[in-house]
């Protein structure tokens, strides 16, 4: 920080250093899918866990899109492979999202193929980071009773009239919010995402191209209302409802009542150990 004002015809310099917020790694909090050791083990690990998205990969959809490409580089139906064809939309994307270039590399693909790649994309986060396993969900018991214990401090310091934190930062990765948002219910679809129904889910919840883009984020706000605490939550700077409240900034007991059973139990040591081996 610097600060400089003038005296008559002297000027006088105060040079002090920068002080930035304090902060502190927390990976077991941020990164807790890191620490999950059944996570780890069913999903990470283990290829069957992702099924669902090797036979999207050798649906008639994804068939189609390889062929098509394949006619446009008029080469050999064989060279194109599902992963080629996803490295191609990437690059397109990347480009498109990251320079606000229409790349070459778009005019391989039309809407329908782009349905169908970023169908194959939300098959595997729905499954390795979302519905798919209850372990995904599971693994960030931790990150939401933070997240409810730092709410409840509030709660307290409003009501006995001291407030200590005004807002409290917590960076992470797409991988960190998933798992969250699949834990509290959000964009919960009545069908599961599967390789085979493609055409039925047009019109799903699951999206993550919309729910965890670029620079992604989520705020929970607690509001002091005449008639008692109020919790807001946004997504993307957007304004969600929680799952079975109506209200878009519901009185805060009502939003502990609806987590009641997440809140008694969802215990990470207990959700995340591994089966011990027979004897």
């Amino acid at each position: 920080m610097a600060s400089l004002w003038r005296r008559g015809e002297m000027t006088i310099g105060i040079w002090l250093s920068e002080v930035g917020p304090s902060h502190k790694i927390n990976d077991g909090l941020m990164r807790f899918f890191d620490q999950c050791q059944k996570f780890v083990e069913d999903v990470e690990n283990n290829q069957t866990a992702l099924e669902e998205v090797h036979l999207f990969k050798a649906s008639a959809e994804m068939k189609r899109v390889q062929m098509k490409m394949a006619d446009q580089l008029q080469m050999p139906y064989n060279r194109i492979t599902p992963d080629l064809v996803e490295a191609a939309f990437f690059l397109c994307s990347y480009e498109f999202a990251i320079k606000s270039l229409n790349s070459a590399w778009c005019n391989l693909f039309d809407e329908t193929d782009a349905q169908v790649l970023e169908y194959k994309n939300d098959l595997k986060q729905y499954w390795k980071r979302g519905y798919g396993h209850d372990i995904n969900r599971k693994s960030s018991c931790n990150l939401f009773h933070d997240l409810f214990n730092r709410f409840d401090q509030a709660a307290r310091e409003i009501r006995f009239g001291h407030v200590s934190e005004a807002v409290t930062i917590q960076v992470g990765h797409a991988e960190t919010l998933l798992p969250l948002l699949a834990l509290m219910g959000f964009f919960r679809d009545e069908t599961a995402l599967t390789a085979d129904n493609f055409d039925v889910q047009n019109g799903r919840t699951f999206r993550t191209s919309r729910i965890v883009p670029y620079a992604a984020n989520l705020l929970f706000v607690l509001y002091d209302c005449s008639e008692g605490l109020r919790l807001q939550f946004l997504l993307n700077e957007t304004p969600q409802n929680f799952p079975d409240i109506m209200h878009q900034a519901p009185l805060y007991d009502t939003v502990r009542e609806t987590y009641r059973e997440l809140l008694h139990g969802c215990n990470f040591e207990k959700e995340c150990e591994l089966p011990r081996p027979n004897s």
